[in-house]
């Protein structure tokens, strides 16, 4: 008998409205923010950069969403003995900077929301301001 499990995975329409909502509000804190979200599976369903944005950024948001998907925690919540490992063992796929968050409804996993492009401190707290709009859980975030 093959028994199969489904992954629940964040919806384009989903993943459109965190990424504009992250840009938004991250204009509102004067920071050009670069938005990724992305599936369990670390694939990009969205993505946005506002306008000035520095190129890195991109690049950087990109590791904050697929790390925050896969791992289902938040980059903060890295091991600081472990953050090295991490980003050379993956080849750099996944990342310990602050500004990546797990995106929860009730308790079913969907993805992860990268910003970068502010201080990592900042940008964590514009993806919870995100995780706040869209109504999803912020506890996974913290």
């Amino acid at each position: 008998m093959t028994t199969h499990t489904a992954v629940q995975t964040v919806t384009y329409e989903t993943a459109a409205r965190a990424v504009e909502a992250g840009i938004r509000i991250a204009a509102a804190a004067g920071v050009r923010a670069v938005v990724t979200v992305a599936d369990p599976s670390m694939a990009m369903v969205a993505f946005g950069r506002a306008d000035g944005a520095t190129p890195h950024s991109a690049e950087t948001s990109r590791r904050k969403a697929a790390t925050a998907a896969s791992t289902r925690k938040p980059t903060s919540a890295i091991a600081p003995e472990l953050a090295i490992a991490l980003e050379h063992g993956t080849g750099g796929l996944l990342t310990s900077v602050k500004g990546g968050v797990p995106l929860v409804f009730g308790n079913v996993h969907v993805g992860g929301i990268g910003v970068a492009g502010g201080p990592p401190a900042q940008d964590a707290e514009i993806a919870i301001a995100v995780l706040e709009e869209l109504g999803a859980n912020t506890e996974v975030a913290r």
